[in-house]
This record gives structure tokens, C-alpha cells and sequence, in this order.
């Protein structure tokens, strides 16, 4: 059973914590971690790309010239794709890219990602998160004592808009919730930075 220490905002330890085997202490499936970050990514794309076919553009009407006896390429209309302001051969349409995977195996992936932060020493555990006023220097001061570069995860128990604020001109810091995390933040982060209180609710979902 992986135990992690617990910290307080100073980089003090206050205590230690045991983490579950089954959800951080799992050998990291890179299959399926893969498989959920290609997900995530496709769902985020908006799918708004459009393109003009010959049908789309203006002009065109009539044909340009004879078919025959002038000595050029016989041409139908002057929007089509070879000419200039021709429309588009085979552009792009909107559509949606989005898709789901298996219930089992985004469960795996993300069991997959809290296990290859924990191994790699770069899941921080933090007894309370909390601030009293909206400076971004204080949370810049608590990474500083945790030891956290600016490409950090917070992951709260609830939404706490002091930390959303004091964490928003920090490049390369999010803040989300135990219950929106995704593999893709997961691992995007250098080091992940999560309340107490929010690991032992993740313990309680995925056990």
C-alpha cells in the first residue's frame, strides 16, 4: 500500500496518509493512458472547419469557352477546383470528432495515471488549501514550499474561488475538482497537487 506524506501549504509535514493499492499503486497501463489522452483531445476539437465547394463559390455560370476548335483545355465553369477562386476539391466539412471509450477502460486509464504520479514522486498530498485573499503571490508562495514548478495540478474537494483565482495568471497551473479530472491534465502536469480531503473522495469513487 503506497503511503505519501502529508504536507501543509508550507512544505511542512504534518502527517502521512496510505493510499489505496488498487487505484495509485497499480502498474501503469501506458495502452490505455494513451488511448484516453487521444479521446480527450479528439472531444475538445470543435469541428467548425469549413471549405467552399464549386457548388458554394460565386460566378461560374456558363461555360468559359467551346469545347472544342479554340485550342485550350475544354472547361466546364471557371469556379471549378483548378482555377483560381475555384472552389475546394475534397475540403473539410464540420463534423464532430468526438467519440467514447469503454467505461472499464477510462477507468483503468486515469487508475493508471494517479499510479504513475505516485511512483514518480510527483503526487503531493496537502492537509487544506485555502486562502484568505485573492493574491497570486500566496499561491505562488505555497508552490514555491512544495516544491512545484508552475506546471502544476490543484485538485480540490469543492470549488473554492480564492484558489481558482489566486491560481488563474499563473501560466501552466489549473485547478479543477476531484470529480473532473481527466487523464489528460493528469499527466500533462508536472507535479500534482491534491487536498486531503479530495484524495480520500477519489479513494471512495474508484474504490
Amino acid at each position: 500500500m503506497p503511503e505519501v506524506n502529508v504536507l501543509d501549504m508550507t512544505g511542512k509535514e504534518v502527517g502521512k496518509m496510505n493510499l489505496s493499492d488498487a487505484i495509485f499503486g497499480i502498474e501503469p497501463n501506458k495502452v490505455v493512458m494513451h488511448a484516453a489522452v487521444v479521446n480527450y483531445l479528439a472531444n475538445q476539437r470543435q469541428g467548425t472547419q469549413s471549405t467552399l465547394t464549386r457548388t458554394e463559390v460565386s460566378g461560374g455560370g456558363r461555360k468559359p469557352w467551346s469545347q472544342k476548335k479554340t485550342g485550350h483545355a475544354r472547361q466546364g465553369s471557371i469556379r471549378a477546383p483548378q482555377w483560381r477562386h475555384g472552389g475546394i476539391a475534397l475540403g473539410p466539412k464540420p463534423r464532430d470528432y468526438s467519440y467514447t471509450l469503454n467505461r472499464k477502460v477510462k477507468k483503468l486509464a486515469i487508475k493508471s495515471a494517479f499510479s504513475s504520479k505516485v511512483s514518480e514522486q510527483n503526487f503531493i498530498v496537502v492537509d487544506k488549501i485555502a486562502f484568505d485573499s485573492y493574491k497570486t503571490k500566496d499561491m505562488v508562495k505555497m508552490l514555491s514550499a512544495l516544491g512545484a514548478g508552475k506546471k502544476s495540478l490543484i485538485v480540490m474537494p469543492a470549488v473554492d474561488e480564492k484558489v481558482i483565482k489566486n491560481a488563474a495568471n499563473i501560466p501552466g497551473v489549473k485547478t479543477t475538482l476531484y470529480n473532473t479530472l481527466n487523464v489528460y491534465d493528469i499527466l500533462n502536469c508536472d507535479k500534482m497537487i491534491i487536498a486531503k480531503e479530495a484524495c480520500e473522495k477519489i479513494q471512495e469513487v474508484y474504490a
